[in-house]
């Protein structure tokens, strides 16, 4: 353990992240919470705004006509109970419709509505904003590589690549 400052910190310059300072899990939560909070500030008054998924949700199903509930649950790493939640929201805001499956009665597809069907136009158009904006400090080149990195974790995680 190491040994407390004679006196107690009072401002962030003060504060030793410990071995936090070298932990990338620990920059990747900061960074995700920073970048969440703004992305809510960007989208403020739309329907995907405040929470996650929404957007991921909204976007899938507008590219793929009766997805399943499920699929997005996994791509979005979220629970089918947290994913349930979110179709039931955007359901009530008239952005999809759930069918029942005429394959198996027991899943449902997800259609998008022409409400969600305009918003994922401006959507499309808001978010890789914001991400430009709010990244505007890393240069293009660090950005793309970042990017890389971070893909080919997210597809590792969620089983895109073996």
């Amino acid at each position: 353990m190491p040994k407390p400052p004679a006196k107690p910190p009072t401002t962030i310059e003060e504060i030793d992240l410990d071995v936090l300072k070298d932990t990338l899990s620990f920059y990747i939560r900061a960074v995700n919470l920073a970048v969440s909070r703004d992305l809510d500030d960007y989208l403020e008054g739309l329907d995907v705004a405040k929470g996650t998924g929404k957007i991921t949700a909204l976007l899938l199903v507008d590219s793929h006509p009766g997805i399943r509930p499920s699929v997005i649950a996994h791509l979005t790493m979220k629970d089918r109970s947290a994913m349930g939640r979110i179709i039931d929201q955007m359901e009530a805001h008239d952005l999809l419709r759930r069918e029942t499956s005429p394959e198996d009665s027991r899943a449902q597809e997800l259609y998008i509505t022409d409400a969600g069907a305009a918003l994922a136009v401006k959507i499309r158009e808001l978010v890789p904003k914001q991400s430009r904006e709010f990244f505007d400090f890393i240069p293009e080149d660090e950005q793309q590589q970042l990017m890389d990195i971070l893909r080919r974790a997210y597809r590792r995680i969620v089983g895109l690549d073996a």
